[in-house]
């Protein structure tokens, strides 16, 4: 058994595009944002269903085509404050999903966040890259050139401590 720590870290660049499994899509493109603590994913209508005995949380996405995708739902969710980029403080859903980078699914928690106006649907925070990736802002793309050159296939690793699974 190998110690995800002891592992060098693999090189990404500053854009990527990333598959999420658990919503169907593919292809989505990705900015890295070493100065973001959570990663966040573009959602449009949350909106939180009361049942008799909890809430569920239900959201759409954007498809690859940039088209308003189906609604999703999650049993499990939190609302954490969280700071945009401009420094102010939103209180935002937070879900957890798995997402396929350089053939791995890796599990993390997204913010659902109005990044409509934005160039890049998702943001790849600190908390997915600390002891996983090196940023080289020079770079882009490299983990979907991987995935043109394999054949598909997919492992999982753990959400917070990028150990494998």
């Amino acid at each position: 058994m190998t110690d995800r720590d002891s592992l060098p870290n693999r090189l990404i660049g500053m854009t990527d595009r990333v598959d999420f499994p658990d919503l169907g899509l593919t292809d989505v493109p990705v900015k890295i944002d070493t100065g973001a603590l959570t990663s966040a994913l573009h959602c449009h209508d949350v909106w939180l269903v009361q049942s008799e005995t909890h809430s569920i949380l239900h959201f759409r996405t954007i498809d690859q085509h940039g088209q308003v995708s189906r609604p999703f739902i999650r049993h499990q969710y939190s609302q954490r404050m969280i700071r945009n980029s401009f420094g102010v403080a939103e209180l935002r859903y937070v879900i957890e999903l798995g997402l396929v980078l350089f053939g791995d699914i890796i599990q993390t928690e997204f913010s659902l966040a109005d990044r409509q106006q934005l160039r890049f649907p998702v943001l790849l925070g600190r908390r997915l890259l600390r002891n996983r990736f090196v940023v080289d802002v020079a770079q882009k793309d490299l983990s979907y050139a991987a995935k043109q050159d394999r054949p598909q296939s997919t492992t999982s690793t753990n959400s917070t401590d990028g150990s494998s699974v």
